[in-house]
């Protein structure tokens, strides 16, 4: 296996690419960490959910401890579901232009090296999450499931987005939990609003491979959606900002973050207005674009808790 191989065809120029150790290349691309927006979208819901229970707690800023072991969990199991995707995939992205140059279908890796490295990547989640109450340990190893049968359903249905929904919004429920060691209604609204929201960002991520998993019979909303994209994106990022903004007002939240709310729900609107399916450089510049708007989320919540601990 050769460590030095090029980088994957839809992440150059990164650390991983100019910086990193020859050896160290494919399990960092691997772990998608030359391209860490999957990680961050994983992490914002759960930093969303630690800002809420900071809403309901009538705290003025939430657990920084929280915080950090979120942020080092998100990335260590994004690094093992893609890892995990990757080597049931690995015959797939032979086929797809965009993916066939990922470590193991370009055989800068082998299956059983990826399965080690799955392993590691897996026991430092686990680090991370037996650092919380027993009530979130629990919850946390009950989306596994979730993330274990994912790569299996674009093989199946034209909706895999909504177990990627299940899976990535996950985090919605586990900051609340961190908190109080149980789920209550604002949680789960700003889970079934998470849910939402990835569906509609990874219907815009699909159309890069539209044609190609067209051709070898993969499904995905993007290709059930088609021309009416636009108008399926309205329906789900709307029902993304209803839920969230029930989520929030829910917990108690106030002003500042219906104001925060008005600029998420703004730029999902820009992305649906500017979206052009059939290019696929603009589609992944729109995907990219959700951590801002999942960070503007972030920052009302913690906003409102500040103020309203003041005023």
């Amino acid at each position: 296996m050769s460590g030095a191989a090029g980088p994957v065809a839809d992440a150059t120029g990164n650390w991983v690419d100019t910086i990193a150790p020859a050896w160290s290349r494919p399990y960092l691309r691997l772990a998608r960490l030359d391209r860490p927006i999957g990680s961050w979208l994983l992490l914002l819901p759960c930093w969303w959910s630690s800002a809420l229970a900071t809403v309901a707690a009538h705290e003025a800023v939430p657990s920084v401890a929280h915080l950090a072991l979120f942020f080092v969990g998100a990335f260590a199991m994004r690094g093992a579901g893609c890892t995990w995707n990757d080597i049931v995939d690995r015959d797939l992205d032979r086929s797809v232009e965009r993916t066939r140059s990922r470590p193991i279908p370009s055989g800068q890796m082998s299956v059983a090296q990826a399965a080690v490295f799955l392993v590691l990547q897996a026991l430092l989640g686990l680090a991370v999450l037996i650092s919380f109450n027993p009530f979130t340990i629990v919850l946390g190893i009950a989306s596994l499931a979730i993330v274990a049968v994912y790569p299996f359903m674009k093989r199946i249905t034209y909706w895999p987005q909504i177990v990627l929904g299940l899976a990535f919004s996950w985090g919605a429920l586990m900051g609340w939990a961190a908190h109080f060691g149980r789920l209550d209604a604002p949680a789960v609204l700003l889970y079934a609003g998470s849910i939402a929201w990835v569906i509609g960002y990874d219907t815009i991520y699909a159309h890069q491979d539209r044609d190609d998993d067209a051709l070898i019979g993969i499904k995905s909303t993007a290709l059930l959606f088609g021309d009416r994209t636009k108008g399926m994106l309205g329906v789900f990022y709307g029902f993304a900002v209803l839920l969230i903004g029930a989520a929030g007002f829910a917990a108690g939240a106030g002003p500042v973050f219906a104001l925060f709310l008005i600029g998420f729900a703004g730029h999902l609107a820009w992305q649906i207005v500017r979206l052009d399916i059939a290019d696929p450089d603009l589609c992944l510049a729109l995907f990219k674009s959700d951590r801002d708007a999942g960070l503007i989320l972030f920052a009302g919540l913690l906003l409102d808790a500040a103020w309203r601990t003041l005023f």
